[in-house]
C-alpha cells in the first residue's frame, strides 16, 4: 500500500531525509518512530503529499504521490496530531462537510456518518457540538472523519497525546479494530508501549535514515529481555540480560538502588541512538 525508494529531502545544505526505502502492506499496523529533528514529520508530510521531494519515488496503492496526486490522495485518511473539528458544529455537520468534501454521492452519506460514529460509539452525540466533546471523543471523532471516503490508508500521527490511560486503551482497541477491517495503519506515538503493543512492524529512524525495522519482539531481542537499572552517582546505568534469572542475580550484588524489568522498545531505541524516542 505505502512504497518509498531512495527518498530523499534537502533543505538548502540541511539533508532531512537519506535514502528513505520503505514498504507497507495491505492491512498491516506499521509503527513510524524517531526522536525530534529524525525526519519522521518531513517523512509524514511527503507521504501526504504536503511536502515535495528532493528526489526518490513514492506510490500509494500504486498512485504516484507527484504524478498523480489526487487519486493518491484518495487513498488514505488522516488523524492530525491537533484537534482540527469545527467547534461550533455538531459532530454529524463535522462528518457531513468531510463527506461533501470528498464528494461523496448524497445518498450514501446518512448512511456512512450512522455506520462510523456507531463504529467509534459514539452515536448518541451526533448532534452534540465538537466544542462540548471530550478529548477522548473528539480524537474517535477525528478517526471517524478520516475513514468517510473508505480509504485503504490510515495516518495516525500522535493519536492518543494528551488523553489518560484509561481513554488512551479505548483508543487503542478502536485502532486495532480498524486494521481488522483490512484498513492499513501508518502510526506515529511517543507512546513506546503503544507501538509494542499495537504494531506488527516498527521502523526507527534517526538523522534521516532508517537504522532499524523489524516486529517489536525481534527488535527487543536484538538487546535483550530483561534490564538491571541501577543509581551511580548522578546517572542511571541500565544493563541488559537474556533472562530474569541472570539480571536478578547481577542485581542481587548490588549495594545501590537498582530496579528490574522487562526491555522494551525505548530501550532498543536508547542502545542504537543513544537519544530517546520523541
Amino acid at each position: 500500500m505505502i512504497r518509498t525508494e531512495r527518498l530523499e529531502k534537502n533543505y538548502g545544505r540541511v539533508t532531512a531525509l537519506k535514502g528513505i526505502d520503505l514498504e507497507v502492506e495491505r492491512g498491516e499496523l506499521f509503527a513510524f518512530l524517531g526522536p525530534n529533528g529524525a525526519g519522521k514529520t518531513t517523512t509524514i508530510r511527503i507521504l501526504t503529499g504536503l511536502t515535495r521531494m528532493t528526489a526518490g519515488r513514492v506510490t500509494l496503492n500504486g498512485y504516484d504521490i507527484e504524478k498523480q496526486t489526487l487519486a493518491a490522495k484518495k487513498e488514505f485518511g488522516l488523524v492530525s496530531q491537533y484537534i482540527n473539528l469545527d467547534s461550533e458544529l455538531t459532530l454529524y455537520e463535522n462528518l457531513y462537510v468531510h463527506c461533501r468534501l470528498h464528494h461523496m454521492p448524497r445518498g450514501s452519506i446518512g448512511p456512512r456518518i450512522d455506520s462510523l460514529l456507531n463504529h467509534v460509539e459514539l452515536e448518541e452525540k451526533r448532534d452534540t457540538t465538537a466544542g462540548e466533546l471530550s478529548g477522548g471523543m473528539k480524537r474517535r471523532a477525528m478517526i471517524a472523519r478520516a475513514l468517510l471516503h473508505s480509504p485503504g490508508i490510515l495516518f495516525l500521527d500522535e493519536p492518543t497525546v494528551g488523553l489518560d490511560p484509561g481513554i488512551r486503551r479505548r483508543v487503542w482497541a478502536l485502532v486495532k479494530k480498524i486494521q481488522l477491517d483490512g484498513v492499513m495503519i501508518f502510526l506515529t506515538t511517543h507512546y513506546l508501549e503503544e507501538a509494542e503493543l499495537l504494531a506488527g512492524r516498527v521502523a526507527f529512524i534517526d538523522r534521516g535514515k532508517i537504522v532499524a525495522l523489524d516486529s517489536p519482539r525481534n527488535l527487543i531481542k536484538t538487546v535483550g529481555n530483561w534490564a538491571v537499572e541501577e543509581i551511580k552517582g548522578e546517572r542511571m546505568q541500565t544493563l541488559y540480560f537474556d533472562s530474569r534469572h541472570q539480571a536478578k542475580r547481577y542485581a542481587a550484588g548490588r549495594e545501590n538502588g537498582f530496579a528490574v524489568r522487562r526491555v522494551n522498545l525505548e530501550d532498543v531505541f536508547l542502545k542504537m541512538t543513544g537519544r530517546k524516542v520523541q
